[in-house]
């Protein structure tokens, strides 16, 4: 088929086009309060990472829907320059669209004409990307005020001008190249931008930060790996915190009702559990802050004692459950374990965990707490064949729930993996694993490396599912049309029916393979689709067999962003 191509300028016209199209489009930049941050999930745009504090994913638009949607063309493009994964989803307020690529470029359009604003590139000469793990991504922005924020992999936080792309203010979180990076969207809540540090995969231990949005000063910091004199520091030996990973690298969810920040963590380090025993908190966990603090209030863990990989950071999604005849303020979670997890969002007690991928590392549960099975365990002397891989049943693309349907879409992986024990040291900036590990096929779902699923959040069961002979590496988006979006490896923004799983429409074949996130905004009475072409992320570096796969080979690079509408 046929790849689109650009249809109305090329970059360099955009360009000449920036300063004054910005000039007049900045007299009609609406501020983005903290009331319009609440009331995010009936805004005609998209204000952050999943659209909404609840992270659901979900627009309440109807203009495209099952009926007209197999009409929806392209109406405008943008080729970025770069060859790496491009993870950010289109960031839109009004008729102002925000989105990043890798190596922090941030982009301006006018979301309806796709006219470049204005355009920032973050400094990096004075950095080695070397201890950046699985690609030199950014997930995309936050807004607030008359400001756009976006996180660094040099681990800035950076505040630039909406309408203009000025330097407001930036604030460096940590040194580069000691471990850790930032590659989240950030997230703002009652006037604090909030971050995560990461890097897991080289000992740096993680954490969430606060930064006031107006100055850029840090408000506080807490730490995903407890010192000894802290609740859960004796969960690790000795000494071990100091090097515990527990990255925050996806970002989190608020409740506005109870004031609750909710934030993932990340897998500890070394991966080699017997160099750690304990439960290892709070790596591999969603944890529950006060946003005025970052006290913990409570904490879920997923998989204790990891030595899998199964990093804990997937998003968080609010959603009201009717699970066995009785209503629950819950959250949603695809963990990379293999499990999806319906916790009640008020205590963290567990209401139901069900597998969505083939799952034999954590075995089953016990009194609400995860049980893992001994024979799955590596050591220096054992290999052991389990699953999911360590990329997960779903990695880092996000899911989407439909309040509508009740149904949470899932982009799922079906890989296992050899793992072994091996020696390891720790020394900043090297990685700091004490593991070798293969991703195989999984032998229950052979020709599919991935696939597409709706799970009813009421009770954890699969709903349908869409397989994928390639992986389904995109996030999900879910509208009021009845509609599911998310793109292919081999190029496709897909539209599905919500409540069969039906393909309703494949857009004409992209530049590459999709690993972004899609979202969907009003400007006019008129309803767009937007996503990222631009294959790349972990499967292409980290991805085994399933990378060495000849179609997942062949997959073509290079970062182009495409909107559509009918």
């Amino acid at each position: 088929m046929k790849r689109i191509v650009s249809l109305r300028r090329t970059a360099l016209i955009a360009a000449l086009l920036a300063t004054s199209a910005g000039a007049i489009a900045a007299e009609h930049y609406a501020p983005v309060t903290d009331a319009r941050l609440k009331a995010a999930a009936s805004d005609n745009g998209w204000l952050m990472y999943r659209r909404d504090y609840t992270s659901s994913g979900y627009a309440p638009f109807t203009q495209i829907d099952t009926a007209n949607v197999a009409k929806l063309k392209p109406v405008w493009d943008y080729k970025t320059g770069f060859d790496q994964g491009h993870e950010a989803p289109p960031v839109v307020n009004g008729d102002f669209m925000f989105i990043t690529t890798p190596k922090d470029e941030l982009l301006a359009f006018q979301a309806s004409t796709g006219k470049l604003l204005w355009k920032y590139r973050h400094d990096l000469s004075h950095v080695g990307l070397r201890t950046v793990c699985c690609d030199v991504v950014n997930r995309g922005v936050a807004l607030y005020g008359d400001d756009v924020y976006m996180a660094t992999l040099d681990n800035y936080v950076v505040a630039l001008d909406g309408r203009t792309g000025k330097t407001v203010w930036k604030h460096q979180l940590a040194p580069a190249d000691k471990g850790t990076a930032m590659t989240l969207a950030p997230l703002v809540v009652k006037g604090k931008v909030i971050v995560g540090l990461s890097g897991g995969e080289y000992g740096a231990r993680g954490s969430v930060n606060a930064l006031d949005a107006k100055t850029g000063k840090l408000l506080w910091t807490r730490h995903t790996i407890p010192a000894p004199n802290e609740p859960g520091g004796d969960t690790w030996p000795k000494g071990a915190y100091k090097t515990g990973g527990g990255g925050a690298w996806l970002t989190g969810t608020y409740d506005a009702d109870t004031d609750t920040l909710f934030w993932g963590v990340g897998n500890p380090g070394p991966w080699l559990a017997t160099l750690r025993p304990g439960d290892n908190l709070y790596t591999d966990s969603v944890i529950a802050m006060d946003p005025a603090t970052g006290k913990i209030k409570w904490h879920y863990q997923y998989t204790p004692n990891d030595t899998w990989d199964y990093d804990g950071t997937n998003e968080t999604v609010l959603t009201d459950i009717d699970y066995q005849g009785k209503q629950h303020k819950a959250l949603v979670t695809a963990s990379r374990n293999g499990w999806f997890y319906a916790i009640d969002r008020t205590d963290g007690k567990l209401i139901y965990a069900r597998k969505f991928a083939t799952a034999t590392s954590v075995s089953g549960f016990k009194d609400g707490k995860p049980v893992t099975d001994p024979a799955m365990r590596p050591t220096i002397d054992k290999q052991v064949f389990t699953c999911p891989s360590f990329l997960g049943g779903k990695n880092w693309w996000p899911i989407s729930v439909d309040p509508q349907t009740h149904l949470a879409y899932v982009p799922t992986m079906h890989t296992c993996m050899t793992i072994k024990g091996a020696t390891v040291a720790y020394k900043a900036g090297l990685p700091f694993l004490g593991e070798t590990f293969k991703v195989v096929a999984d032998p229950a779902h052979k020709g599919q490396w991935g696939s597409v699923q709706a799970i009813d959040v009421n009770t954890g069961d699969q709903v349908w599912s869409y397989p994928s002979a390639l992986p389904w590496n995109s996030g999900m988006l879910s509208t009021a049309g009845g509609l599911v979006f998310s793109g292919s490896a081999d190029g496709h923004l897909v539209a599905f029916d919500a409540k069969s799983g039906k393909v309703l429409w494949k857009s004409p074949e992209m530049t590459s393979g999709v690993i972004g996130v899609p979202s969907t905004w009003v400007v006019d009475g008129k309803q767009y689709v937007g996503v990222y072409a631009g294959w790349g992320g972990a499967t292409p570096i980290w991805g085994g067999d399933m990378a060495k796969d000849p179609a997942v080979m062949n997959i073509p690079v290079g970062g182009h962003l495409y909107v559509f509408s009918l």
